[in-house]
């Protein structure tokens, strides 16, 4: 039998050590805050759910996907959340169905997953993030974005991205203005997915006629220009989408960088009207993403809902939140009181246990002597 290493942990999760774990809970910090002062209210769900309630509610993401486990209370399965957006939907359909909308909830929290991807191979991570819940108007597009940038630049993140997409555009154009057979639209999807218009223009002449979608795609301005004489070309078919668009981009800062990919839908499989991608310059992939989404109530009907994401591990990793403290050893027999007056004042103490401990081994900057800090 094989003896496992006892630091060994399962693939894909790790332990945060100190400073990082000290980071990561500073930055966490900072993005709740700043989001507590737009009117946003904590929540914690559970870590586990009855697996069949959290399948429900996950529709972007199969059973098989997740980590389970069996309860031994109950003896039903288990899922371990891997993502918190479904819990805070279920809990804004039940435990506060009755309370004034529209809700503005926020949450933070570990989440883990069966696999990871190639890009990203931690398969738990944290997430942070911000619901509101009863609107899915541009207002609250608008509200939600900027709140997103506010958080991460409270956090330190410079050099942010905004990718703006469309999740139900091709769904929407092949039910309308733009018919497709339904054996054709996950082919349309795809190849609009590779911006290949060769292989789209392959599929159909319906198909084809698509293709000024991938045009519309780049720097936001520009596409946004494109985007406009594709849906002139429609009869004005998707203009309030173009509108709600100009409206949330309106407010956001110069120094944000604004892209469009009207047709992107990775990570967009529960979103409806409205999506966006937060990416941050130094760093490869997303770190964040949110949008428009449906809340499915108990009675059947559905709510509509906006909201964002933070994954901040690689801003922890890359030294976001990692401000060291100001460290102060405490000989034996120092003054209580003065140590009580410098804790006040922001220091970290760390006291003597015995005589003949090193504070600037215990990563303390400075020690006590007497009635002042020293610098060591």
């Amino acid at each position: 039998m094989t003896t496992i290493p006892p630091s060994l942990l399962p693939e894909g999760l790790s332990d945060r050590l100190p400073p990082q774990a000290e980071a990561s809970a500073r930055l966490a910090r900072r993005v709740l805050d700043t989001v507590a002062t737009h009117g946003y209210e904590r929540v914690m769900p559970p870590l586990a759910e009855f697996e069949d309630t959290l399948t429900q509610r996950l529709k972007s993401m199969r059973a098989q996907d997740l980590v389970r486990a069996v309860d031994p209370v109950s003896q039903r399965s288990l899922a371990f959340r891997p993502d918190m957006t479904a819990q805070v939907g279920r809990i804004a359909a039940t435990r506060l169905r009755a309370a004034p909308r529209p809700l503005r909830l926020s949450y933070a929290g570990p989440v883990i997953r069966q696999k990871a991807s190639q890009l990203r191979p931690e398969r738990e991570k944290m997430q942070l993030g911000a619901e509101l819940i009863g609107s899915d108007s541009a207002a609250a597009a608008v509200e939600i974005v900027n709140i997103a940038i506010e958080a991460l630049t409270a956090a330190g993140v410079t050099g942010i991205t905004i990718d703006f997409t469309l999740p139900d555009l091709i769904d929407a154009l092949a039910a309308g203005p733009l018919p497709l057979d339904p054996q054709e639209i996950e082919a349309v999807r795809a190849e609009l997915d590779a911006k290949d218009a060769g292989a789209l223009a392959a599929i159909s002449p319906a198909a084809a006629a698509y293709l000024p979608l991938i045009e519309a795609t780049g720097p936001f301005h520009a596409a946004m220009e494109r985007l406009e004489a594709f849906s002139a070309q429609l009869g004005g078919a998707i203009d309030s989408r173009i509108a709600g668009l100009r409206a949330i981009a309106k407010p956001i800062g110069w120094d944000i960088t604004l892209t469009l990919d009207p047709t992107e839908r990775h990570g967009f499989e529960f979103q409806n009207w409205f999506g966006f991608s937060i990416f941050a310059e130094g760093f490869i992939g997303e770190i964040g993403r949110g949008g428009s989404y449906a809340i499915a109530r108990a009675d059947g009907a559905d709510e509509p809902a906006m909201g964002f994401s933070l994954y901040p591990d690689p801003l922890i990793d890359a030294g976001f939140g990692g401000e060291s403290p100001k460290r102060l050893f405490l000989p034996l027999g120092h003054d209580a009181t003065r140590a009580t007056d410098l804790r006040a004042q922001g220091w970290h103490t760390v006291a003597a246990l015995s005589g003949d401990e090193d504070g600037a081994a215990q990563r303390c900057s400075h020690w006590l002597d007497g009635t002042g800090p020293r610098a060591y």
